[in-house]
């Protein structure tokens, strides 16, 4: 199977794997959130800083670099934050959304949708990048970035009272845009040579602002402070490893 297409199908995959359990469970604990949420920005941070910018520079220079981060940083792409404070408790459904999903569940999944698109083109760009060992690691990292996001994701729609079976269907979505975006990623990098350090910035560049933004700021926001960087640092040494294992 082409790697591109392997790779991106598995991060999408990931999302499926981890919105399935919501299934099974309709609430969680602050603890366990803000658990997920800095594991999450740990992987984020070791792929940014050992794969992608490293990567970067390599085929490029400073300036590139430069420039990449900041339009990675979501400053030219609408943002909302999506999975974080306090999940709200179970509310009938509200007129004003899309899909038959109240206003609140359409605001939420259009937020996941643009936060996934970038992470979707960082990994067809990191394939086509010619780093050989890149492609797999960047895929690595956001695949088991997903895991969480993909729970999380479907347990706010639940919350919401969106049906269960529907929630995690909508979750699932947000994956295969995701991986949409990763086989056209794939395409333009392998059209335009030139644009695929600057692409390798820019997903740096949107991981990282995501994680200090965002994942970091909400897993420290509930008294959980020490074990949400006692997680941070868990994810960080996992993607490292992976890291050194793949390459």
């Amino acid at each position: 199977m082409n790697p591109i297409l392997l790779g991106s199908l598995a991060t999408a995959m990931c999302t499926a794997v981890g919105a399935l359990p919501a299934l099974f469970i309709s609430s969680m604990t602050h603890r366990g959130k803000d658990v997920l949420l800095a594991f999450t920005a740990g992987i984020m941070v070791s792929a940014s800083t050992y794969g992608l910018i490293p990567s970067a520079l390599k085929l490029s220079n400073l300036g590139v670099l430069t420039v990449g981060i900041l339009l990675g940083t979501e400053l030219l792409i609408p943002h909302t934050d999506t999975v974080h404070g306090e999940l709200p408790q179970p509310l009938h459904s509200q007129s004003g959304g899309w899909f038959g999903l109240d206003r609140n569940s359409t605001l939420f999944l259009t937020a996941m949708a643009l936060h996934n698109l970038p992470e979707g083109l960082s990994v067809g760009v990191s394939y086509s990048s010619g780093e050989i060992q890149l492609g797999p690691i960047v895929a690595v990292s956001i695949g088991l970035q997903n895991i969480p996001e993909g729970f999380l994701t479907a347990l706010f729609l639940i919350t919401q009272g969106t049906k269960r079976g529907y929630a995690v269907l909508m979750a699932v979505g947000t994956g295969l845009l995701e991986f949409i975006a990763a086989l056209l990623g794939g395409s333009f990098a392998a059209a335009i040579e030139p644009v695929v350090p600057y692409g390798l910035a820019f997903a740096a560049g949107a991981m990282l602002f995501v994680v200090y933004k965002e994942l970091i700021p909400e897993s420290h926001g509930d008294g959980h402070a020490r074990t949400a960087t006692l997680s941070f640092i868990a994810g960080l040494l996992t993607m490292i490893s992976l890291t050194h294992a793949l390459g």
